[in-house]
């Protein structure tokens, strides 16, 4: 089950194996070799957080900390509040509005030996584009090559496919690989409990004879940290997920239920897609359906995003990236015509 860091208070998600079960698997080989600590935090943000500042703190050598390029836009900030040098990898391809696996790939063997190699476990945010399970089993030979350290980021497991397993299985492989690394794993999407903030950080060290007494001594450090930091975590949303991930009605219930939503939000990329294309709007539309989770680069450019809000009141980021949980069945003809009248406006 691994080690547990407890101080006071009621630390519900860290006090039993529930979480790291459901992000590393039953059968994980670290949790069977207790190689595993976790702690609750206050969500993912909390979480990548606690990692951050364990790593500036002990991890030898300043290492550099590389994200994807784009990224979640909170992660800059909190690596740079804890110091770390940060730089970046080629993840989006503006042309193929796909992923750039070459540049990912040499940026990455490019990089120097123990870099920190943040990853998003699944759903990209905010591209919505994964890796394919060859290419993550290339990326993990590559970053064993040059000793890099994975630091992966699970905001979406359950949501991205509707399988929580399939949503884990790259930094599941990774571990199988013999990986030290860490985790964040955020509750506030996939429990609903965004203003509750429930998550969870869980550090796995590399098996060998030393390996327990190496991940108590982590475990011990961040205790340490997290108590200074926030004391104790919030409890209400995480007795919530605990009680769902320990009854086994309602841990069936939930996965119906997760994959009752990534089906609807599947079927609303399905649905904005063939609209566009029935009304030709100029371009292609194809990477809507071959992103995934809860977010879509849609390739429009700043210009247009405006005049989409403007005139259709219609509100995605200034780079294109669109909310899918926001359209329906009401609503998705409404701004397939307003993307294809901005469009075609813009573009002649």
């Amino acid at each position: 089950m691994g080690v547990t860091c407890r101080e006071k208070g009621t630390w519900e998600l860290q006090s039993n194996p529930s979480p790291a079960r459901l992000i590393l698997g039953a059968d994980s080989p670290a949790i069977a070799e207790n190689r595993t600590c976790s702690l609750q935090t206050v969500s993912g943000t909390g979480a990548v957080h606690l990692g951050a500042l364990f790593l500036a703190r002990f991890y030898p050598g300043k290492p550099t900390v590389y994200f994807s390029n784009p990224t979640w836009a909170n992660h800059n900030q909190i690596f740079s509040n804890v110091h770390l040098p940060i730089a970046t990898y080629p993840y989006f391809s503006k042309s193929t509005k796909g992923l750039d696996w070459e540049g990912m790939k040499q940026a990455v063997t490019d990089a120097p030996e123990h870099s920190i190699i943040l990853l998003h476990a699944c759903a990209h945010n905010p591209t919505g584009v994964d890796l394919t399970k060859a290419q993550w089993k290339e990326l993990a030979s590559v970053m064993k090559q040059n000793s890099h350290f994975p630091f992966f980021d699970c905001a979406y497991q359950g949501f991205a496919s509707g399988d929580l397993a399939k949503d884990a299985w790259a930094l599941r492989y990774f571990v199988e690989q013999g990986f030290e690394l860490c985790v964040a794993q955020s509750f506030a999407k996939n429990f609903g409990l965004y203003g509750e903030r429930a998550g969870c950080f869980h550090f796995v060290t590399g098996p060998g004879t030393d390996s327990q007494n190496t991940i108590t001594r982590i475990a011990s450090q961040l205790a340490i940290l997290q108590r200074s930091e926030i004391s104790n975590p919030p409890a209400y949303g995480a007795r919530i997920a605990s009680l769902v991930l320990n009854d086994q009605a309602l841990f069936a219930e939930w996965e119906e239920n997760l994959r009752t939503m990534s089906g609807r939000i599947i079927s609303m990329r399905t649905a904005l897609r063939g609209k566009l294309e029935e009304l030709k709007t100029p371009g292609t539309w194809n990477h809507i359906t071959d992103q995934i989770g809860m977010f879509s680069f849609t390739g429009l450019s700043e210009k247009q995003v405006l005049q989409l809000r403007e005139t259709a009141h219609i509100y995605m980021t200034k780079n294109g990236r669109i909310s899918m949980a926001g359209l329906n069945t009401r609503n998705v003809e409404y701004v397939a015509k307003a993307i294809d009248k901005v469009v075609k406006e813009t573009s002649s």
